[in-house]
């Protein structure tokens, strides 16, 4: 959320007609309310679901909105910290710093005299945004079953992580520890600045900060370019970034030029750290090989990595797909400081797509952030090697990583795991040995009773048997017919008739029911290497 006044809009040329698609579904999707235009935001990071026209539209979207009425925003806060704000601020501005689908910002000064920002959840919000998430999770789950594009990308998973992230960010108690974790991880870098939370006023829809003065990056005056050293800065935010993200494990998702300002004293302040996903251990080490292969222009490591991480459909050519990926990323190694790495990512992603390769989201997510970072740092320093200092700076990353690994204390652990293991090793062996020697090894299988398989084989014995009866039906039906007697339907036998009616139903209920509730199975898929 940008907290200072914004910049000229761009003045780029009028969208071509190829892109005017693209710019009408990122408007609708503005139109339709707060967990949408979040929702295009996220989709900004899938170039594997979306062309690269909807991915620049929707990196474009607003979310800025009238702001909400004092009062309400003062009976929020009341509701909240369960004191009125006269009583806890000296002096509460009324015209918001800045106002969007989710919150708005009001600066505060408090009774000892410290300014602070205060973030306030728009009321009616959480139960809107809950309310939208449903449709969406209907919606994606139809697509799932009915498309054989839903069935490849399970947009249902999709939607459930983004709803979980959306949720998180709804939360104001968790974006003031993601404040605290981010201020003590960052701490070693004296040219960045995260604000400070007041613990004893955030409430889940109410957080107090500190007041952060600055200018965005992308409104930086040339004098004071002239004036101040801006390549430090710079790159002292590009390592932290990838600190936070291979050694922290934390992506903060949304790090572009509007949430970073620039200080009068030459430090760079970090706002809006309500979107941060945590990245495991492993899938840490995964991305960190991953993108210190693709730097360093080592394409068949990349395919190998990708396929390593990601899910093969049916249909995946490993060969094409590792022909492809070495072409883009030899093509990124000849092209010189030009090219992105963020963008490089979201082109492996889509070349992953392109042949059957579903990747995790976090590569996605991590090719946006270094693209929004990379802005950031074009903004400052526009002469920046970004390309080197990633290089350099995976490199420590590793060194470190592995000095880790050979430390007392892991080395200790492998060691008792290894004891451990040839201990209990021989006993082990002499168990198996003694069951096969007296043919008392049996292999179980448990959970079969529950399985798909099991009820899928219920359904198919469930269907021979209803389609046994009602042959049996009719044809008793047809041998009735002879038989003459006085109760007649229709100038027929009327017992004839029923039974042939009973097998008409059950026979339709059979059709009806196969037509209705049969899919086709979903594509053979595979994980892991080969």
């Amino acid at each position: 959320m940008d907290w200072t006044q914004a910049p000229p809009a761009d003045t780029a040329l009028a969208p071509a007609s190829g892109t005017a698609a693209a710019e009408a579904f990122a408007a609708d999707l503005e139109a339709l309310g707060p967990a949408f235009i979040k929702l295009g935001q996220s989709l900004s990071t899938r170039p594997d679901l979306v062309p690269p026209a909807y991915i620049e539209a929707l990196d474009r979207m607003q979310d800025e909105v009238a702001p909400v009425e004092t009062a309400v925003i003062e009976k929020v806060i009341e509701e909240e910290l369960g004191v009125r704000p006269s009583r806890l601020f000296l002096h509460f501005d009324p015209v918001p710093l800045a106002a969007a689908s989710l919150a708005q910002v009001h600066r505060a000064v408090l009774r000892d005299g410290r300014e602070v920002a205060v973030k306030v959840q728009r009321p009616g919000v959480d139960a809107s945004i809950r309310l939208d998430l449903e449709v969406l999770a209907g919606l994606a789950v139809t697509a799932d079953t009915l498309t054989q594009t839903g069935r490849r990308l399970h947009f249902a998973d999709w939607i459930a992580e983004f709803r979980k992230v959306l949720l998180l960010e709804l939360d104001y108690c968790r974006e003031a520890e993601n404040l605290d974790r981010f201020r003590g991880n960052l701490a070693r870098y004296g040219h960045l600045r995260v604000p400070r939370p007041l613990w004893g006023m955030v409430s889940p829809r109410v957080l107090t900060m500190e007041l952060v003065h600055g200018t965005k990056v992308t409104a930086i005056s040339g004098l004071r370019r002239t004036e101040m050293d801006l390549a430090t800065p710079a790159a002292e935010l590009m390592r932290a970034y990838l600190d936070q993200v291979f050694v922290n494990g934390d992506i903060h998702a949304d790090p572009h030029p509007g949430n970073v300002l620039l200080c009068d004293d030459g430090c760079l302040a970090l706002l809006d750290l309500g979107m941060v996903t945590q990245i495991p251990p492993r899938m840490r080490e995964r991305l960190l090989k991953l993108l210190f292969a693709a730097v360093d222009g080592r394409g068949e490591d990349v395919a190998r990595e990708l396929v390593a991480i990601g899910v093969r459909l049916e249909d995946f050519d490993a060969a094409a797909f590792c022909r492809d990926t070495g072409q883009l990323v030899a093509r990124y190694a000849t092209s010189g400081r030009a090219t992105s790495e963020g963008r490089l990512l979201l082109e492996l992603v889509g070349c992953a797509a392109e042949h059957s390769l579903r990747v995790p989201p976090e590569i996605s997510l991590l090719g946006k952030t270094l693209l929004n970072l990379e802005r950031v740092a074009d903004a400052l320093d526009p002469h920046m090697d970004v390309r080197r200092l990633v290089e350099s700076h995976l490199q420590s990353i590793m060194r470190a990583q592995l000095r880790r690994a050979f430390s007392a204390p892991v080395v200790a652990s492998e060691l008792l795991e290894v004891q451990g293991l040839l201990r209990d090793a021989p006993r082990k062996l002499s168990d198996t040995l003694s069951l096969l020697a007296e043919n008392r090894l049996q292999v179980r299988l448990a959970g079969l009773e529950n399985s798909p398989l099991m009820e899928n084989l219920q359904k198919i014995a469930n269907r021979i048997a209803a389609a046994v009866v009602t042959a049996a039906l009719l044809l008793s039906s047809a041998m009735l017919m002879r038989v003459e007697t006085q109760a007649r339907l229709f100038g027929y036998p009327a017992l004839a008739v029923l039974l042939f009616l009973v097998a008409a139903g059950l026979g339709l209920t059979i059709a009806i029911s196969a037509l209705l509730r049969d899919r086709r199975a979903r594509p053979d898929e595979q994980s892991g290497p080969n």
